[in-house]
């Protein structure tokens, strides 16, 4: 399913469906073994400018490794993005240059799975990590002494 950006934005519709985040090929190296079902929509927009644009919803949960501990992070995931559609390499450049929003090229149908790894790769936490009360570094395999 790959609709047309500007049809959506034009009639306000939208796509929805839901992935495993462990299928998304940038995302997927980051993720630890467990669940990652990441619900989507993208419903077609305007900015406060009259300009076409989509609003990217993600919801659910995804399993991340700890940087303190190692152990495995349940991290729920509820982000919101909006991009803004360009027709050309021009116009997006000359978006980019004017604004601070996100511009994405829509010269023909988009692939609604880039947008949603694109989103997801910005909600994601640079260093996952549990509250310092609820986790503990793992033993330093130095200092572990071993009886025999």
């Amino acid at each position: 399913m790959r609709p047309d950006a500007w049809k959506l934005a034009r009639e306000r519709g939208s796509v929805e469906g839901n992935i495993d985040a462990h299928r998304l090929t940038r995302v997927a190296d980051v993720l630890a073994q467990g669940p990652a079902e990441i619900s989507w929509r993208i419903a077609g927009a305007a900015d406060g400018e009259g300009r076409a644009a989509l609003d990217i919803e993600l919801t659910g949960e995804v399993t991340l490794r700890c940087q303190r501990c190692l152990g495995s992070l349940a991290w729920p995931v509820r982000h919101h993005g909006t991009v803004l559609l360009a027709a050309s390499e021009s116009e997006l450049a000359a978006l980019d240059a004017r604004i601070e929003a996100e511009v994405v090229l829509a010269a023909g149908p988009l692939d609604p799975l880039e947008l949603v790894e694109d989103e997801l790769i910005l909600a994601l936490p640079f260093a996952p990590r549990h509250p310092a009360d609820t986790c503990s570094p793992p033993a330093d395999p130095m200092t572990t002494h071993r009886r025999t």
